[in-house]
């Protein structure tokens, strides 16, 4: 099953484009010599450009050398990946098509293609134009503390917010795990015997930094105690 959306409010593909360059700490570099796995090693630039820094044993700086013009047609792969254990814990994947200069001891990567590969099999291209006026979420950077606080420290909470949830969505469901949070809304992983489901839960309204976050936490907490949705037994947090 793939996401139910509660809402319309979600992040631009640009946007979550631009989240994933901003937290992935790994990517998988391609070129026609070769593949390299590269972990801490890239920075992006305001225009959504990436700057690379490979070891000095690296293929990219063959590649650079045997190309034609000295610019390798080059892929660029970047997973998103869910800071809490559970199911497929990769909820994006990122392609980035282009080509590698150098520049002032750098590694410049110029996108030409970019697209977004969610994790139930859809794909969504992102304009150039708008990567490059896109900025990451503001929760961005603290979304893994804030998914593995929730879930470690408050599984009580991610029960009850399945009470704002469908009761045939909850069918069958044996845990219920924080997904992923972003300036709209958080979302939840339903797991079954066999098979899973994401839900979207929206914020009363967007949130500009991470100390409103508590606020509609509290907010969507309070809808769900007082909601009639839910009935049955609990599902686990």
């Amino acid at each position: 099953m793939g996401v139910r959306h509660s809402s319309t409010t979600v992040p631009t593909a640009a946007a979550r484009a631009r989240s994933v360059l901003a937290t992935a700490w790994s990517c998988a570099v391609t070129t026609e010599i070769g593949r390299d796995e590269l972990v801490g090693a890239h920075s992006v630039t305001d225009d959504g450009r990436l700057r690379l820094r490979p070891p000095e044993d690296s293929a990219l700086a063959a590649a650079l050398i045997c190309a034609p013009r000295g610019e390798p047609s080059t892929l660029i792969e970047f997973a998103d990946v869910a800071p809490v254990p559970l199911r497929d814990r990769i909820r994006a994947r990122l392609w980035l098509s282009g080509s590698l200069t150098h520049d002032e001891g750098h590694l410049v990567f110029e996108p030409a293609c970019v697209v977004l590969h969610d994790s139930h099999g859809e794909r969504e291209g992102v304009e150039l134009d708008e990567l490059a006026l896109a900025v990451p979420d503001p929760l961005a950077e603290a979304e893994a503390r804030l998914l593995t606080h929730l879930a470690d420290a408050h599984p009580d909470a991610v029960e009850q917010l399945t009470r704002l949830i469908s009761p045939d969505s909850l069918q069958g469901v044996v845990r219920v795990r924080p997904l992923a949070i972003d300036r709209h809304g958080i979302s939840l992983r339903l797991e079954r015997a066999r098979g899973q489901a994401d839900v979207r839960l929206p914020f009363p309204q967007s949130v500009d930094d991470v100390s409103q976050v508590t606020e509609c936490m509290h907010a969507l907490l309070t809808r769900a105690r007082f909601s009639t949705a839910r009935r049955g037994r609990p599902v686990g947090g």
